[in-house]
């Protein structure tokens, strides 16, 4: 009797040990069989990185009539107009395929804008500010927008992301005849709650009816105090992020 009662107690703990490996193993199954489709069933499809889509003008007798005045025409507040779009591109990787996809996030919710000032054939930008709504980012998987909004950039918490210009912006005479220059943009970028001094590689070209201006960044989840988003250890993201965008500035 002694050893019945000495073996009764263990099977319920077994039981239920039993119980938990059986419901463990059916959660590891889901996340995988979903982590599957959403990489190998349904591959991600990513749009190509901004460009810039005004044509540079060639002609020599064309650049002298277009820098005539050109830097008058073109100082004054510029706002952000249709066709402006900024967003996030990361690198995703299921935990046992070697391969890795894009995962690019997309918004047109933008404000702002900037300054010009132009005299003797040249111009600079002296103000600039934009806000991007994030939490509005859409990218071509719903889960992934869900997501975010919670974990990694924790678009719930901290909607807005803002750029700040610190440092004027000289152009290159070239910018005045309607060629696309490189330059680059100093100022404060607050993303996630956090900002950081930082300098962006930009393109642009201007004419008298719109300024266009493509430009990226590449930092590390950590230096905007973000952790790179995985779901359940099956999704991973790499651990740098990129925002990117596209201006189109037109006359305020």
């Amino acid at each position: 009797m002694s050893d019945r009662r000495s073996r009764l107690p263990g099977r319920p703990r077994t039981k239920r040990g039993v119980l938990l490996t059986i419901m463990g193993t059916a959660v590891i199954a889901v996340v995988a069989a979903v982590a599957i489709v959403y990489f190998v069933i349904f591959p991600t499809s990513s749009p190509k990185p901004f460009s810039l889509t005004t044509k540079s003008v060639t002609s020599s007798t064309t650049k002298s009539q277009a820098g005539a005045g050109s830097a008058a025409q073109i100082a004054g507040r510029w706002t952000i107009g249709s066709g402006s779009a900024a967003g996030y591109r990361v690198r995703e990787k299921l935990a046992f395929l070697p391969a890795q996809s894009q995962a690019v996030g997309r918004t047109s919710s933008i404000t702002g804008g900037a300054t010009f000032t132009g005299s003797n054939g040249t111009a600079r930008v002296t103000h600039a500010s934009f806000d991007v709504n994030v939490e509005t980012l859409t990218s071509d998987r719903s889960m992934r927008d869900e997501k975010i909004r919670s974990i990694g950039l924790e678009s719930e918490r901290y909607p807005t992301a803002t750029f700040v210009l610190s440092s004027p912006i000289a152009l290159p005479p070239s910018a005045l005849t309607g060629q696309a220059v490189h330059v680059s943009a100093t100022g404060a970028l607050t993303i996630h709650g956090t900002f950081k001094t930082v300098t962006i590689p930009l393109e642009m070209s201007l004419s008298s009816a719109e300024v266009q201006t493509v430009g990226s960044i590449t930092f590390p989840w950590s230096e905007f105090n973000m952790v790179a988003p995985s779901v359940g250890g099956f999704v991973n993201v790499t651990n740098s992020a990129t925002m990117e965008f596209d201006l189109h500035l037109r006359r305020a």
